[in-house]
């Protein structure tokens, strides 16, 4: 996926990148394209869905005890049971992954290869 990101939207160059001398309007560019890009490209080989389908800040029952998929936060009891809270977060889980195949011979340590321009 990393390699998609990349290839698709330059997500590692975006990040490897130290941004501290750019203005805000000037990254602020570069992440509306970036954003775009990503969204696009994390589409296409992956659908993603909130673990809780809820409004943010409001109150939610909680009706799993998977830790994995609800983290409890702030006074949780010592037991753990808890049947409702404020919904800090959706949380996301995967519905369906389809990445394409890797080329025979590729080796998945390389994210993007080097790009040497010949003149």
């Amino acid at each position: 996926m990393l390699a998609i990101l990349q290839r698709d939207a330059r997500l590692i160059d975006f990040l490897m990148e130290d941004i501290a001398a750019y203005s805000d309007d000037q990254v602020g560019a570069a992440v509306r394209s970036l954003h775009e890009q990503s969204r696009a490209a994390l589409s296409r080989y992956v659908t993603l869905a909130p673990v809780i389908d809820g409004v943010e800040h409001t109150p939610t029952r909680v009706d799993s005890r998977d830790p994995n998929s609800i983290k409890l936060l702030g006074n949780v009891p010592a037991d753990g049971k808890v049947t409702q809270g404020i919904l800090r977060h959706k949380g996301w889980r995967v519905e369906r992954v389809e990445l394409p195949k890797i080329a025979t011979g590729t080796s998945v340590q390389i994210l993007a290869p080097a790009e040497v321009e010949v003149e």
